[in-house]
């Protein structure tokens, strides 16, 4: 881990993939992760950890079905949501964002179960795949 102060505007120029997360630093056990997204992601539940984002840029939108049924929540920029362990939930963002994540390091960004995972997807990590 870098000993020096990071950028996030730095490093989110640094790459162009989408919904393909990168660790700029750890936290203990955790990974802090920048991503850029646009477009939908998969319905998927992380079964033994919270999701936690920061909204850097844009407008995130994440679906989320609950006992009481399903709803949207409306993250604009600045704004954190927590998505609590075992809820099934689907973040997309129709204009694109750029967002901040705190997750268990090795968490796979497509949770513990999952949607069918489309072919531009890699399976194992979630990770959009590079042409």
């Amino acid at each position: 881990m870098s000993s020096e102060p990071i950028p996030l505007s730095k490093a989110l120029a640094s790459f162009d993939a989408l919904w393909s997360p990168r660790i700029v630093t750890r936290v203990n056990n955790y990974d802090v992760r920048i991503a850029k997204v646009e477009g939908e992601h998969i319905w998927h539940v992380h079964d033994d950890t919270d999701e936690f984002f920061l909204v850097l840029d844009g407008e995130l939108h994440i679906s989320l079905r609950e006992p009481d049924g399903e709803r949207t929540v409306l993250l604009p920029q600045g704004a954190v949501f927590t998505v609590p362990r075992g809820t099934e939930h689907k973040p997309y963002a129709p204009f694109g964002a750029a967002i901040l994540m705190f997750e268990p390091t090795g968490t796979p960004t497509v949770g513990d179960r999952h949607d069918e995972i489309p072919a531009h997807v890699d399976s194992t990590t979630g990770h959009a795949l590079t042409p």
